[in-house]
């Protein structure tokens, strides 16, 4: 008889469906990211958007960057986690360093004298003793006391990817001496850290140290080129054959070093910010082994750096970095010197922000920062519990937040159902617009020029550009100091007058109308926008706004200027090109933001004074604005320590800044935070650097919520598996039908 033979279309759907099938089922039964081992461990997962560029505490200088870095290095004071206003108290200094005032003549001036008596402003800084670094390769010592690893070779390092790959580590007490070698840091030319130019205006002798390191590298590089001639390549040959230079040859008598645990700052004068930029990574410590261990060339050739991997005595140090996946921070075995907070501001008890009171730090072993550069898969993983917490985009806030009947915003329901928690915080921080001062057209100072700029101003209505671009999360600005700083003046007294008018009844600030912006035009020269030669006066815009999402943000600008006559030609352009037009005064109209260093009006009026003008000294004060008053207000202003006569020359300093209009204020952002409902002892803190290490994670709540926010949904598969065999019936029927 005859064999007959099963088509092989008859197998191969069945192969094809099982094969469907289970790996249908897979995807709808796992989804989690991470290691299922690692579901009940005590790890923080929190996201980064683009990789941090710098993380050698002398060049870092950006949030996302300290973000980082804040859990590894430790400057000698630190901002009070809980407490508002902030308050700075002692880190690794035994306790606050209180500076001593000296007059030409050498005799110690009383803590109030003013600012014209003061020569000598001296700190002496105490650490604590037995405060230990991290584990570090650059720590490991061989039985005779030399290093483990020195004049390492390619060779050497394979295999070597992270300094968690090096099998030896050690480590040391912290002393003096790092806090020393830090500041001398400051000073290289190699390193070009972004606070020297201020720096050299207070520490004594740091000009002439920095004139004098960079006279050193010039020396070396010039006997470097001799040597190869014609075949120099400096970048190739600093790569691999790194300078380093001799730090302790020349003196520094702003920064001395009296014995292990004491060193002392000197300033040239009165300077009581000076407290704050204590509580910055620049002055972190940065012990001589580290700069040792990294000046090897086999190292930098595999891109182990200083910048790439820390060494600290924080609470945290670094494991892993590969910034286009993930950066792990470990739990430093080494960190004892530091507790919980006991005390903190009203409501921070009711809050359970002091349940772990003096109990030791930290409390999360590991943390992990993954690259996630779009909005909506970071916020889908939040929603699935796998990320601990997040901030809110566009794109997400009406999933995320209602507006009540009282105006003010609430977790959605959504949320709620989840427990999670919504904060909010006004930041330090001021996001403008702003004018060439520089420019013929839009800068002067005449009565017509602050006119015309004061129309633009009214024009702006950044109460409306908020609403639209932030979802409400902004507070207009009066003047450039934002809610919490010093001299910072709320209600009538601190509106700004030539853009708002105060309505005494419903006790808040009304913009001024477009209407009386146009009068404005007029008596500026510009009646419904045109000049006297008849022509539309045109304003160009610089900005870095290169992407699509900005468009919209962009053609608001010109709707609103339109609204007066003028017509805004837009020059976008990448942000290199834009900071190069910035540097020239290339520009005539420009947006611009500042988050501040430290918590003082010092740090926000600088940004219009002319020692900082932007063209001529490369500063911050990109309008260019100089007026003689505002610079002899701010100088008399700036070394000031908070008192009623401060207040009252920082009133006449807002007026001044007011009336010209060199900015057209903007807004101070307010910070939404959402938070899982397992993460505890949360309190935003802007103007910390550190709060990973006062976090409290409870893995076993956030396991058991996971695996319900993430239960498999089976209908789908019976509905696919149905399909699947009606179809391998139907195709069963078919083939006995052609057999017969």
């Amino acid at each position: 008889m005859q064999e007959v033979r099963k088509p092989i279309y008859f197998k191969t759907p069945l192969f094809l469906a099982l094969f469907f099938v289970t790996a249908f089922v897979s995807s709808c039964t796992s989804n989690n990211p991470y290691r299922e081992s690692e579901s009940s461990e005590n790890i923080l997962y929190t996201t980064f958007v683009e990789p941090p560029k710098h993380l050698d505490p002398a060049k870092s200088y950006s949030s996302d960057e300290y973000e980082i870095i804040g859990q590894i290095y430790e400057p000698p004071v630190q901002y009070h986690y809980l407490k508002r206003p902030y308050e700075l108290i002692a880190l690794t200094a035994a306790a606050m360093p209180m500076p001593a005032y000296f007059d030409a003549k050498n005799k110690r001036l009383a803590d109030g004298a003013s600012p014209e008596k003061v020569v000598r402003a001296v700190y002496e800084i105490n650490i604590k003793k037995g405060v230990m670094y991290q584990e570090h390769p650059a720590f490991a010592k061989k039985n005779d006391g030399r290093p483990m690893y020195n004049a390492l070779a390619k060779k050497d390092l394979e295999g070597i990817e992270n300094i968690s790959d090096f099998p030896f580590k050690g480590t040391r007490e912290l002393t003096a001496d790092d806090y020393a070698l830090q500041i001398m840091r400051l000073a290289d030319p190699l390193i070009e850290s972004p606070v020297l130019p201020i720096l050299e205006k207070y520490i004594l002798g740091l000009k002439e140290y920095s004139d004098a390191l960079r006279a050193d590298l010039a020396r070396v590089r010039n006997a470097r080129k001799k040597a190869a001639g014609t075949s120099y390549n400096q970048t190739i040959d600093e790569r691999t054959n790194p300078i380093v230079l001799e730090y302790k040859k020349h003196s520094l008598p702003g920064v001395q070093a009296i014995d292990k645990y004491t060193y002392r700052i000197i300033l040239k004068t009165k300077y009581p910010q000076f407290i704050y930029w204590l509580a910055m990574p620049f002055f972190a410590p940065m012990p001589e082994e580290a700069l040792s261990f990294y000046a090897q060339g086999a190292l930098a050739g595999k891109n182990i750096t200083l910048n790439r991997f820390p060494v600290g005595t924080g609470a945290y140090m670094m494991e892993k970095f590969n910034p286009n996946m993930e950066i792990i921070l470990l739990k430093n075995p080494n960190f004892n010197h530091e507790a919980y907070p006991v005390e903190g501001e009203k409501g921070d008890a009711e809050k359970g922000l002091l349940k772990d009171a003096d109990k030791k730090l930290p409390f999360i072993d590991k943390v992990v920062f993954k690259l996630e550069k779009e909005a909506i898969p970071r916020w889908n993983k939040f929603l699935q519990g796998y990320y601990d917490s997040s901030g809110i985009s566009s794109e997400t806030f009406d999933t995320a937040v209602s507006v009540g009947d009282s105006g003010r915003a609430e977790l959605s329901a959504s949320m709620k159902d989840k427990a999670i928690r919504l904060l909010t915080s006004v930041r330090p921080s001021t996001y403008y617009a702003g004018f060439n001062m520089l420019d013929e057209t839009v800068g002067g100072y005449s009565i017509e020029k602050q006119k015309l700029r004061q129309a633009i101003s009214i024009a702006l209505d950044f109460e409306e550009n908020i609403e639209i671009f932030n979802n409400g999360r902004g507070v207009p600005a009066m003047s450039a100091l934002p809610p919490g700083i010093f001299g910072r003046l709320e209600d009538e007294e601190g509106i700004n007058p030539y853009v708002y008018e105060w309505d005494a009844k419903k006790k808040r600030a009304n913009r001024r109308s477009i209407d009386y912006a146009k009068k404005l035009m007029a008596e500026a020269g510009y009646p419904d926008g045109r000049g006297k030669d008849g022509q539309p006066l045109v304003i160009t815009f610089d900005n870095p706004w290169t992407g699509p999402d900005f468009t919209p943000i962009i053609n608001w600008y010109a709707k609103r200027f339109n609204l007066i006559g003028i017509q805004l030609e837009n020059r976008t352009t990448d942000y290199n090109r834009f900071q190069e037009k910035m540097m020239k005064g290339s520009f005539q109209f420009f947006s611009w933001g500042w988050n501040a260093d430290y918590p003082d009006p010092e740090n926000f009026f600088f940004l219009l004074a002319s020692a900082g003008g932007k063209v001529k000294f490369q500063g911050e004060n990109v309008a260019n604005y100089s007026n003689p008053e505002f610079d002899a207000l701010f100088k008399k202003m700036e070394n000031m320590n908070n008192s009623p006569e401060r207040l009252s020359i920082i009133k006449r300093l807002n007026a001044t800044a007011q009336k010209d209009a060199p900015w057209v204020w903007g807004y101070h952002p307010v910070a939404f935070g959402l938070y899982q409902g397992w993460l505890d002892n949360v309190k935003p803190n802007a103007m910390a650097n550190n709060e990973l290490k006062y976090y409290r994670i409870d893995a076993v709540k956030r396991k058991a919520l996971r695996v319900r926010w993430n239960s498999p949904v089976y209908w789908p598969v019976a509905v696919v598996v149905a399909v699947i065999a009606a179809g391998i019936v139907w195709t069963a029927l078919s083939a006995r039908r052609k057999r017969r």
